[in-house]
């Protein structure tokens, strides 16, 4: 509507509400001014009729020729804007150019004529302006000159200035001249922008030339008419001009810009343009109405921009164009923002402003206390004091030798431009959090912001929006009830104070003590108060007196709201007009008031005028009081004033909201920052949704149904599911089967809902761009704030006070269960009543779990994948996200998964995070603490609120990553534990506990907070975190911990609390004993055992939050320097970190955790993924390690035998008896062994010191893998040590024999030369017959002369029976019984069988039947196990063809008894051990005779000689006929040396490679850790699908892995010809060396021995001794040698080339690879069979295998388990098979009973009672046991069958037949944690 005419608003615009259904985007109709209105504005806005939608057009209307108005708008011409971006005041005489601006089409003349007139223009104004700048120049060289200052930093000054003058003005002269070809001015329409940054850079043009204030002529007319004629709505309209101000003040008097291009808004270039800032054009000055181009305001462009962004032209648009010089001419207040910002670094922030999130950043300065230096660091600092409430955070100063006294100090800044300056830089959201914060220090925060470059007030409401105070009115004091309220919301009268010209009483001072808090204003007595204000003059301030009810206390009974003005109002005028017309009294401070005033004149309030002393009279209408302070002191003064505010305020018809001040700030030309497209578009979204809200019940019903009742039951079906409680009378399987069942219907149910309206207009706002999507969040906040506060502040007092009243009454027992009642009921009520944000969040979480239990082709599925960005993204703004649902106690672990794989994408992997959480009973200040220490937004509201936990983001700056090793720090806030009465109510201690084991296990750091008043609460809470610290302990993580004491009084707290401290830890000691004992950890017996703790590092003591009463009390300061001394204390801890996880790490515990947490006892597993993958890569490595040490062990061990077997033979030290190099030996061993043993330690060592790979979840596992070692050097030590000695027997056992041998040959050798002798003395020629015979007759001779002594025959099966017994001497007369009167040779004759005597007594109470024939055929089944293994042993010893020794009956005695060590579950009896061993010898005893006697026959030495007589008659010839031998002898040591040895060497060094191949070549991690083996072996066989295998696997595990894994090695090796590869690299190897060897010593050989081929041969062997095993033969070889070492060398060089290819062509020839690897004597597949079999314990109820790494660790445990029906268990009553499985059964109610329990029943939840060493852990979900469900679903019919004895087959669920071979896969993989 108009404006009354008698209203003469500065801005001159009449502003008319644009209509509801009117959504034309940019219209304007500008229309004549009306004569009788002389508005410095000239313009008038009207309605636009609702038909008339015209997009772009604008409707101007000529102004008459008689209205000279100074004002002038823009217009729109071919649909672009053609405001004037930049005007300025010119000089005197310039010609008007109103018409330009006016946006009419000009013809040819009128242009040419406009350009001369602008030219004329240019030229006057640089030559005014550089008389202006010379002027200036030389007042600023006088001043410099007055000022004490060296002379030559003077000429410096002087020098700069001199240059910088003469820039300036050759760029006038520039501009001036571009000017001559350049007429236009840039028009072109703003941009769309952020409404955060208020500032907007123009953009290009595409073309410059068509940039002109009216249309080039060559532009098409009818294009130009066209737009001139259209037509659109009128929007709300403001005049942005600002009053004409009279400078009698000596303020803002009105400069030029001094630059030409700036009087027109003329840009050099399109770049120029494109980069600098569009100045908003101020209002000319009615005193000089000559400058008539220091234009009113581009009106066209505001009114397009009040619909675009009406924020954004707020403060940057006359910012001074960065190439012109700047300079002020008249005044140097007007470039005083810029220089400002400037100084204190804040310029780039003007365009680009400040965000929350950039100062909430973690950086260098976030605990640094290094003094402030510059005045750079000056805003920071007040920032970041002010984000920690700290009431100093005004007194920010620099640390500087100057006199800080002086006003003209360039160190000092007043705190109030300081201020000004920042909410100028900051965006909406930052400006929000400051007024939160500065209201909560009682300061004073803006109300009108001013910009003194544009000359714009903004009305600050949106920062206002966030005040929410609590407040009680004297009409509440009967009600104990407070009022709490937003404080825009709320109708609080408000009363101004100004000043007039110049007042001795400082108004600041006054209403800091109308307020009684001395610095709410800020005033000239605090720090840098007196320095001159430079941008802050024109700031209206606000702060509130809120009354707390207490006659005695308040100042006022009624809130009232106390604005200040700064600066004089008559340079004011619009804040001032504002204030008039919002305040129920202006006081007005001044002693030159007159009575004719024209600023006076629009006074429609109260006016008080205040003055020191009343000079004179004072006249006049509008002052109706006067206050005179007179001699008064300032208390009486006060009270004065209270008074007269009292009155004023009680009688105060006019109480206005800051909310609808918004129509008057816009009708006086007050920019609204609430008027950005983005912050009302975000604002119109979120009142559809919330506008409609009358029952918040019915509406989460009906618009938010899926997290209802069906997510409790879905949470409750899920605790079940892990507690199994309710499982009644059936079976564990069907329950969890129908719990399953209704999981499903209740997901479907879900699934059944479609999208509510609420939900889509939710998604909506969501997905909007960031800003607007940040005010929608705020704007929902707000609203659904402001709907709790409504409907549950009642509630939550009553709440609280039942509480109290409880806690203090406990007498009568009745009354107290009814008071709990009414807690339980306003609870519940509470929860149900509550409506926020994370209500919405979590239906967004919902719809996308129920999509998630859809197929993934689901097109519904596909919707929701974008859910998660968005709720990414909102974490990434830094709002908090909900961890844990509170009201279901639950987290929906899919969705927090999806939200922060999202997150991890969005910061593209850069997501390592550090997490700080909270825990404390409820109402302590928890998430108070949280907000102080890091300028967070946590929720804090009285009553339990807060429920569940909540997460948050904060970025951590990239100088400090490094050191933090993290990009952020994720804060986690919870719900308050309850108290241990209201514990009681609801199964919430069980909740309390859940919640706080989670938060303590995902947090780096853990923060206790303690308020010291209630030791009872301090007791419970303890009692619930030690419970967790020891969890946590058990798990691995090792969180920091610091207990807060808040409220503490003394401020010497720390040391008096000394006792308190010791008392905590003597509690902390107590509790830690009692969680011990139920968690069954006794050997924790103190809370230093759980945790490192220091009682004075650790505890940290903080006064209470506010200093006095509230609502008036100012943050106590002491609170926030303590927060922030812990904050430091914080980050050091943070620095210390070990852990180096990222969100994706965050999440897997996150689920680990929850999944742990969820059992009944807490279990963390290795069932759980991250641990079982931690565990997995700790197997890996050790195993890598401990082969290493077993292949070099081996190694040394297979060269040492062959030390030993060459001893004697090419010995070049014969006197060293073989005892002595065993000695030596066994030395070498010990020293190797210990080495290797070091190596796996530290190898250890070091991989637990490492900080990824989560090695601290298995660090527990670490003395297993220690001890491991130390047994696996023990077990090689004894091997190598058996070895060694057997080898020595053997060698000794050999020496006789060779001895023997050796003398004989000696005696031969002797005879056939004493023949040669003699033949070659016959000087008659002897024929070859004739040589034959006399060797014939020589032979016999020798014969009969030659004493034959063969080797002694031994009873071997009496060797045997001696070992055995005393294998089994150690057991007791019982067994030795046994063993009287048995002779092993009639042992093992006949099949094994076991012997059922004694064997029912044992196991007579067996678990579930008592089927005796069962349980033998398993013994039966082991014991031929045995029986097979031990024959296989003896059968390679046979083959050996060496004599006898006993240490094989040894080595068999121990193989055996290792077996039954292994399989500890089979429990064998001795009346089956005994004969077993007796069955096993026997055999051995038997075979072991006849391999003896073969031996001692083979071996006979007159048969020896014999057969070797051949032999020297064909060398006896040859000597005496002098034929050459080379040849011949260099044959004989190739074959029957060279290549046997070679041979043995290969079949000796290849098995240890085979492995190699295997654990490195493809499918290797099959065979990395026992768990991946299982798993590979399981998946073979659900490929496979026979049932056959099936059955071997379960019933002969043992020989079915063997043979599994020898088939896999066979099969590898099959591939690219493998084996014979590995055959042919070591040939290739030993036949270089030997060849390499010949040539060496040929070479080195000197002439003296050129036919010393014996030494030449006893030479190479010597080299080759180490590697090569050389036979007997040599001897052979040796005697009557003559061979010529030159020509044996050629010939053996060829041979050996020859033996190669030989060789390698015999490996070639070989096929069957079983064969090889079988006659290998170190045989690779049972190495690894030793590694991968493990320990060989089997699970005591279903018999799946231990999974355990290393060799001696503590318990068992198995990945997977199976139904028990599949080990052929079935119930007793029906004789179905059971498909029960134990990993489900430990977690119900249910009970056992077998041999171990004596056939009483025992809780299978108690299982550890009988099987210590075993870990079953409860099932992960119900899919985990999928694999051996789908087994025995497929062969339950096989099984039962088989299971014989009428077993019938097991009732299957229905939902196991629906399993496929998919699932079970799916199942394994799960359960196996492969990806």
């Amino acid at each position: 509507m108009e404006k009354p005419d008698d209203e003469e608003s500065p801005g001159g615009i009449i502003v008319m509400e644009k209509a509801d259904d009117e959504e034309s985007p940019g219209g304007i109709i500008v229309m004549e001014k009306p004569d009788d209105e002389e508005s410095p504005g000239g313009v008038k806005v009207m309605e636009m009729p609702d038909d008339e939608e015209s997009p772009g057009g604008v409707k101007v209307m000529e102004m008459p020729d008689d209205e000279e108005s100074p004002g002038a708008t823009g217009g729109e011409v071919d649909g672009r804007d053609t405001t004037p971006v930049h005007s300025t005041g010119t000089p005197e005489g310039s010609p008007n150019v109103v018409a330009m601006l006016q946006g009419f089409r000009l013809n040819q003349q009128q242009q040419q004529q406009l350009q001369q007139a602008m030219q004329q223009t240019m030229q006057e104004m640089h030559q005014q302006m550089q008389q202006q700048m010379q002027q200036q120049m030389q007042q600023q060289m006088q001043q410099l000159m007055q000022q004490q200052m060296p002379q030559q930093m003077q000429k410096q000054m002087q020098k700069q200035m001199q240059q910088q003058m003469q820039q300036q003005i050759s760029q006038l002269q520039e501009e001036v001249q571009k000017g001559k070809t350049k007429q236009q001015c840039v028009v072109t329409p703003l941009a769309a922008a952020n409404p955060d940054t208020l500032t907007r850079p123009a953009p290009q043009s595409p073309d410059p030339a068509e940039e002109v204030l009216g249309e080039n002529v060559d532009k098409k007319e009818e294009e130009a008419e066209r737009n001139f004629q259209e037509k659109e709505p009128l929007t709300q309209a403001r005049d942005e001009s600002k009053p004409e101000e009279e400078g009698s003040s000596g303020e803002n008097i009105e400069t030029t810009q001094g630059a030409a291009e700036e009087v027109l808004g003329n840009h050099n270039d399109k770049k120029e343009e494109a980069e600098r800032p569009r100045p908003e054009i101020s209002a000319p000055s009615l005193s000089n109405p000559e400058m008539v181009l220091k234009e009113n305001t581009h009106q066209g462009e505001q009114k397009k921009c009040e619909e675009e962004e009406p924020l954004s032209q707020a403060i940057d648009e006359s910012k001074p164009e960065e190439d012109s010089s700047g300079e002020n001419i008249e005044t140097t207040q007007e470039p005083s923002l810029k220089e400002l910002l400037s100084k204190t670094g804040l310029e780039d922030h003007y365009e680009n402003k400040l965000t929350l999130s950039s100062v909430l950043e973690i950086n260098a300065d976030t605990t640094s206390d290094e003094p402030l230096t510059t005045m750079q660091s000056l805003p920071g600092a007040f920032l970041k004091k002010l984000m920690m409430a700290n009431v100093n955070a005004r007194s920010v100063t620099l640390k500087s030798d100057t006199d800080e006294s002086d006003s003209e100090n360039s160190y000092a800044i007043n705190p109030l431009d300081l201020i000004t300056a920042l909410f100028l830089c900051s965006d909406g959201f930052l400006q929000q959090e400051m007024v939160q914060k500065m209201s909560m220090c009682q300061f004073a925060v803006p109300l009108l912001l001013p910009n003194c470059d544009t000359e714009q007030s903004t009305l600050m409401l949106w920062a206002l929006r966030d005040i929410v105070r609590k407040f009680r009115p004297s009409s509440q004091v009967d009600t104990k009830s407070f009022i709490e309220e937003r404080i825009v919301l709320s109708d609080i009268p408000m009363v101004s104070f100004v000043r007039l010209g110049e007042s001795n009483l400082s108004k600041s001072n006054m209403l800091n003590k109308l307020l009684s808090n001395p610095d709410t204003f800020v005033h000239r007595d605090m720090d840098c108060g007196d320095v001159p204000r430079k941008i802050s003059d024109g700031l209206v301030e606000i702060s509130w007196y809120l009354p707390c009810g207490k006659r005695n206390i308040d100042r006022f009974t009624k809130p009232v709201a106390f604005a200040n003005l700064r600066g004089d109002i008559r340079s004011f005028k619009t804040q001032f007009s504002f204030l008039c017309q919002t305040s129920a009294a202006i006081y007005m401070f001044s002693d030159e008031l007159e009575a004719d005033s024209e600023v006076l004149k629009d006074i429609n309030t109260e006016l008080f005028l205040v003055v020191n002393s009343q000079r004179k009279t004072f006249t006049g209408d509008k002052v109706t009081h006067v206050i005179e302070k007179k001699g008064r002191n300032e208390a009486a003064f006060v009270k004065t004033l209270q008074s007269s505010v009292g009155d004023v305020i009680e009688n105060c018809q006019n109480k206005l909201t800051i909310e609808k001040m918004d129509v008057i700030a816009r009708q006086s030309g007050i920019l609204v920052d609430e008027d950005s497209d983005e912050c009302q578009s975000a604002r119109k979204m979120a009142d559809k949704i919330t506008s409609n809200i009358t029952d918040t019940i019915k509406f989460k019903d009906k618009q938010l149904p899926l997290q209802g009742t069906i997510w409790k039951e879905l949470s409750q079906l899920e605790k079940e599911r892990c507690r199994l409680r309710k499982a009644g009378a059936q079976t564990i399987q069907h329950y969890m089967s129908s719990l399953k069942k209704k999981v499903k219907e209740l997901r479907e149910k879900q699934q059944s809902f479609d999208m509510t309206e609420a939900m889509t207009n939710f998604l909506i706002g969501m997905s909007t761009s960031e800003v607007e999507r940040s005010y929608f969040i705020k704007w929902m906040r707000i609203y659904l704030d402001n709907m709790s506060r409504k409907n549950l502040s009642g509630l939550r007092e009553k709440y609280k006070m039942l509480q109290e009243k409880e806690s203090a009454d406990k007498k009568d027992i009745a009354y107290l269960d009814r008071q709990k009642k009414d807690i339980t009921d306003l609870d519940r009520q509470i929860s149900d009543g509550s409506l926020g944000l994370e209500h919405f969040l979590r239906e967004l979480g919902q719809l996308y779990e129920a999509s998630c239990s859809l197929p993934e082709s689901s097109r519904q599925r596909k919707q929701m994948e974008n859910l998660p960005g968005l709720c990414a993204q909102m974490l990434m703004d830094g709002f908090p996200i909900e961890l844990v649902d509170g009201d279901a106690s639950n987290i929906p672990l899919k969705w927090i998964s999806a939200v922060l794989t999202q997150l991890h994408t969005l910061v593209q992997s850069n997501s390592k995070i550090r997490v700080v959480t909270v825990l404390g009973v409820q109402s302590t200040g928890k998430s108070t603490l949280l907000n102080t220490m890091f300028g967070v937004q946590f929720a804090v509201s009285s009553g339990r609120c807060t429920r569940g936990a909540f997460m948050l983001l904060i970025k951590v700056n990239k100088e400090l990553k490094e050191e933090l090793k993290c990009d952020f720090i994720m804060v986690i806030d919870t719900e308050g534990l309850k108290s241990p009465e209201l514990a009681q109510l609801d199964h919430s201690y069980e909740h309390d506990n859940e919640l706080a084991t989670l938060v303590i296990g995902l947090s780096d750091v853990t923060i206790i907070n303690m308020s010291m008043e209630n030791s009872t609460e301090m007791k419970d809470i303890l009692q619930i975190v030690v419970h967790a610290f020891i969890r946590m302990k058990e798990v691995g993580k090792k969180p920091v911990c610091h207990f807060v004491h808040q409220n503490v009084s003394d401020v010497s707290a720390h040391d008096n609390n000394m006792r308190d401290r010791k008392k905590l830890l003597e509690q902390l000691n107590e509790m830690t004993q009692a969680a011990a004992r139920m968690e069954k950890k006794e050997n924790i017996t103190k809370f230093t055992d759980v945790m490192e703790y220091d009682p004075d590092t650790s505890s940290y003591y903080i006064p209470g939050l506010w200093h006095g009463t509230p609502p008036m009390a100012p943050v106590n300061a002491g609170y926030s320097e303590a927060v922030y001394d812990f904050k430091k204390s914080l980050m050091q801890d943070l620095r210390q970190c070990q852990s180096n996880d990222d969100m994706t790490h965050f999440m897997k515990w996150t689920q680990s955790l929850w999944e742990a947490v969820k059992f009944e006892k807490f279990i963390f597993s290795f069932r759980n993924s991250l641990v079982a993958d931690a565990y997995s890569r700790l197997c890996s490595e050790y195993n890598v390690w401990e082969w290493a040490f077993q292949k070099e062990m081996y190694k040394w061990m297979v060269s040492a035998d062959t030390k030993m077997s060459n001893i004697g033979m090419t010995d070049q030290h014969p006197q060293r008896s073989i005892r002595d190099v065993l000695q030596d030996l066994m030395i070498e061993a010990s020293e190797k062994l210990s080495m290797g043993e070091n190596d796996v330690q530290d190898n250890l060592v070091k991989y637990f010191k490492q900080q990824d790979g989560h090695v601290n979840l298995v660090e527990k596992y670490k003395e297993d893998f220690v001890n491991s070692a130390k047994t696996l050097r023990r077990e090689t030590e004894n091997t190598v040590k058996n070895k060694l000695q057997g080898a020595v027997e053997i060698k000794e056992g050999m020496t006789e024999l060779k001895n023997i041998k050796s003398s004989q040959a000696n005696t031969m050798e002797k005879q056939v030369l004493d023949l040669l002798q003699k033949c070659r003395q016959n000087k008659s020629g002897l024929s070859d017959k004739d040589i034959s015979e006399e060797f014939e007759n020589m032979w016999k001779k020798t014969l009969s002369e030659i004493h034959f002594k063969g080797l002694p025959r031994r009873d071997v099966a009496q060797g045997a029976f001696l070992m055995l017994s005393g294998n089994l001497s150690t057991r007791g007369g019982h067994v030795n019984k046994m063993l009287v009167g048995i002779s092993l040779v009639d042992c093992g004759k006949k099949e094994f069988v076991v012997e059922t005597g004694g064997f029912g007594e044992k196991f007579g109470g067996l678990f579930k039947h008592g089927d005796f024939n069962h349980y033998r055929k398993k013994l039966q089944d082991f014991c031929n196990d045995i029986i097979t293994q031990c024959q296989l042993f003896i059968t390679q010893k046979v083959e050996s063809k060496t004599d006898y020794h006993d240490t094989y009956i040894k080595e068999l005695l121990n193989k055996i008894d290792e077996t039954l060590q292994q399989h500890k579950n089979v429990q064998i009896s001795e009346e089956c051990e005994v004969p077993l061993k007796q069955h096993i010898c026997g055999r051995a005893a038997r075979e072991f005779q006849k391999m003896h006697n073969y031996f001692i026959e083979v071996n006979d030495p007159r048969k020896c000689l014999e057969q070797s007589k051949n032999k020297y008659l064909s060398e006896f010839k040859d000597i005496f006929h002098n034929q050459d031998q080379c040849q011949k002898k260099a044959e004989e040591f190739s074959k029957l040396c060279l290549q046997p040895a070679v041979q043995d060497y290969i079949t000796k060094m290849i098995g240890p490679d085979v492995v190699d191949e295997v654990k490195t070549g493809e499918g290797s991690e099959d065979y990395s850790t026992r768990g991946a083996f299982q798993f590979s072996i399981l998946k073979q066989l659900l490929t496979d699908g026979q049932y056959d295998k099936y059955e071997k696997y379960i019933d002969n595990y043992e020989s079915f892995v063997k043979d599994w894994l020898f088939d896999q090695i066979v099969q590898q090796l099959s591939k690219d010809r493998s084996l014979e590869k590995l055959e042919e690299k070591h040939l290739s190897e030993m036949v270089k060396m030997i060849t390499d060897t010949i040539s060496n010593i040929r070479e080195t050989t000197g002439t003296k021995h050129v036919n010393d081929v014996k030494t030449f041969i006893q030479n190479i062997c010597s080299v080759l001794e180490e590697k090569l095993v050389l036979k007997d033969a040599l001897d052979s070889i040796l005697i009557l040698n003559t061979s010529d070492t030159k020509q044996f060398a050629v010939y053996l060089t060829e041979l050996v080339d020859e033996m190669k290819q030989s060789l390698a062509a015999k490996y070639n020839k070989i096929g069957d690879i079983k064969e090889r690897l079988i006659s290998l004597p170190f045989k690779p597949h049972d190495e690894m069979f030793t590694i991968l079999f493990g320990c060989g314990e089997q699970c005591p109820f279903c018999g799946v295998p231990c999974e355990a790494g290393g060799i001696t660790h503590v318990k068992h445990h198995a990945s997977i388990h199976r139904s028990e029906g599949i080990n052929s268990y079935r119930w007793r009553s029906s004789s179905k098979l059971v498909i029960e499985i134990c990993s489900s059964l430990v977690v119900s109610d249910k009970a056992f009973s077998n041999a171990e329990t004596g056939g009483t029943f025992h809780p299978y939840k108690d299982y550890q009672k009988y099987y210590p060493d075993w870990i079953i852990t409860g099932d992960t979900s119900i899919e985990a046991s999928d694999y051996w469900k789908y087994v025995m679903v497929t062969f339950n019919k096989r099984i039962a069958e088989d299971r014989g004895d009428s077993t019938l087959p097991a009732d299957i669920p229905e939902d196991w037949k629906a399993l496929t071979p998919d699932d079970a896969m799916k199942s394994l993989m799960k359960s196996f944690n492969m990806k």
